[in-house]
């Protein structure tokens, strides 16, 4: 290395330290001002409520906006979310109950919603997710509610019809699906082990790349790599986080039949979120057994100016042959017109149930 280049560098690398120490110094008396905040809501009864999420939306588009670059608005989002997440645990580390195993998607949505300060409880189903938050053994709940490709995941929407939860925010995880395997090549291959939606999601890939391998489901796909890791002729349908957690050679990557393949994960806790200024409120309804009817239902949100992002419906589960809809609306049930919709639709609705309002996702 050349005299000249090694003083150019060194420049360099001394203001690299010096930033360094300035980022350390900062980072500390931020962390001292979210202690700040903890004493003062204790001092005011809110001990318990640490972590608002549409406080944390609004910091995060603030950011996003505001960012000059060179960094992408996306590895901001994550360096502050990390800061957050690692300043909410001086608190109390918040524990967060998802759909396990260690290494399934599930996990890469509730590291990348809450940071890896939080304290991750994989349970070993939706119903058991649940379960944890509504008896107070974790905080909150990172749930599949739908994909791009496969649609609603039908038992967390059939859970949010009776549980006490409300959902308090969102992320949008996108899906690259790998092929897991300790076999040298594709021809070593005669069973590949997924969760459903993924070997749904690879459907065509699976037709062309490994038409005689038997295709297997199980409860999740980290799951899979592990008996992937374990079996000879055995490969899996799995993400990065399951490669990395099995120490699995990914043998193709990105084989999901769909490029922008998405999945929506609700986060449940038992509070809802305040306005954020950029928000969505879902619910559920059911409309009397009338002509028209669900027509009566709509009615409302565009009397009201409200825009519908997502109308779904599924069987009830107490009749034969009645169906409930689930609904995503722009706004927060405090704004006036999605109060004045709300307001309305609950003397139409032969049912009722508003899920809660909340920021939606930053990427």
């Amino acid at each position: 290395m050349s005299d000249d280049l090694q003083k150019a560098l060194g420049g360099v690398r001394a203001e690299i330290d010096n930033i360094d120490a300035d980022l350390l110094r900062l980072l500390n008396a931020r962390a001292r001002c979210a202690q700040k905040v903890g004493e003062i809501k204790a001092g005011h009864g809110e001990a318990g409520h640490i972590y608002r999420p549409e406080r944390e939306a609004q910091v995060l588009r603030r950011l996003q906006e505001t960012n000059p670059g060179p960094l992408s608005g996306e590895a901001v989002t994550f360096f502050f979310r990390e800061v957050m997440s690692a300043c909410l645990a001086l608190e109390q580390p918040l524990g967060i109950a998802f759909l396990g195993p260690l290494g399934t998607f599930s996990e890469s949505a509730a590291t990348k919603h809450f940071g890896h300060a939080a304290r991750l409880l994989p349970q070993d189903s939706i119903d058991d997710v649940f379960r944890e938050v509504e008896s107070g053994h974790a905080h909150y709940a990172v749930v599949p509610v739908e994909n791009s490709t496969e649609g609603a995941v039908g038992r967390t929407m059939d859970l949010l019809l009776s549980t006490p939860l409300k959902i308090c925010g969102e992320v949008v995880l996108r899906i690259h699906q790998n092929l897991l395997s300790n076999e040298a090549g594709l021809d070593a291959v005669n069973r590949v082990y997924s969760h459903a939606q993924s070997l749904a999601q690879c459907h065509e890939w699976l037709n062309r790349s490994l038409p005689q391998a038997q295709r297997i489901p199980v409860g999740s796909n980290a799951q899979a790599a592990q008996k992937a890791a374990e079996e000879a002729g055995a490969a899996a349908i799995a993400g990065e986080a399951a490669a990395a957690r099995y120490k699995l050679p990914k043998l193709v990557e990105n084989i999901e039949d769909e490029p922008n393949n998405t999945t929506r994960f609700l986060i449940l806790g038992k509070h809802d979120a305040g306005p954020s200024g950029r928000d969505k409120t879902s619910l559920i309804m059911s409309a009397p057994n009338r002509t028209g009817a669900l027509h009566e239902l709509l009615l409302p949100f565009s009397h009201a100016g409200v825009s519908m992002s997502r109308l779904e419906s599924r069987p009830a589960r107490n009749a034969l042959w009645e169906y409930v809809f689930y609904v995503d609306v722009e706004g927060h049930h405090d704004d006036p017109p999605v109060k004045a919709a709300l307001g309305e639709l609950a003397g139409r609705a032969a049912y009722l149930k508003v899920l809660g309002s909340y920021p939606t996702a930053v990427y």
